[in-house]
């Protein structure tokens, strides 16, 4: 019985020890990632829809903080995405790499749908719901207008809308940005057809 006590004893004494060196080794030798890229992942818009030319919003933070990427990318985030980074890294402003175009939605033409859940592998934000041979639909709030769900249909049945801009989602632009031309556009539009 007394050396069941002592091997137990001793590997109870051999564990704590070895948790302690544990402790001390992960304290010391921490990697810690790089603080730009969180900063820059942060002001992303984080649709993932590698318009970019990368994967996601995090390979595009990493790219742009390790200077491979310029900062004008982001097509979904737009010019006052740009410019927020450019401001966050001290780089000069770009021209944006596609022209700003006015938030798009996608929309199943549900009759025609096949239910083959194509759209749905597609969608990098989880947008589109639907099962197997049954129909699919789009979740507005989640849609980015990536259109990357387009092409992989096989019946052509999702057409991209104009997103509506609803008084919950508007927010003020800023002065002198595309954003500011779209809307005051879309005002006059709207002005002139009433």
């Amino acid at each position: 019985m007394t050396q069941f006590v002592a091997a137990v004893s001793s590997l109870g004494a051999f564990a704590l020890v070895a948790g302690i060196i544990l402790a001390i080794a992960q304290k010391a030798f921490r990697v810690e990632g790089d603080p730009m890229v969180e900063k820059i992942d942060a002001l992303l818009p984080q649709t993932q829809c590698g318009q970019c030319g990368y994967p996601g919003c995090k390979p595009y933070a990493e790219a742009v903080a390790s200077g491979e990427a310029d900062v004008n990318h982001c097509v979904p985030g737009g010019e006052r995405t740009m410019l927020q980074i450019a401001d966050l890294m001290g780089v000069e402003p770009k021209s944006l790499e596609e022209e700003a175009a006015a938030p798009m939605l996608a929309f199943i033409r549900e009759d025609e749908c096949i239910g083959c859940t194509l759209c749905i592998k597609a969608c990098p934000v989880d947008a589109i719901v639907g099962a197997p041979k049954q129909y699919h639909t789009v979740i507005a709030d989640h849609c980015t207008g990536c259109t990357l769900c387009v092409e992989p249909c096989p019946v052509d049945c999702i057409d991209m809308l104009l997103k509506p801009e609803l008084i919950e989602h508007w927010a003020w632009p800023l002065p002198d940005t595309t954003r500011a031309r779209l809307g005051q556009e879309r005002r006059s539009q709207h002005a002139g057809a009433a």
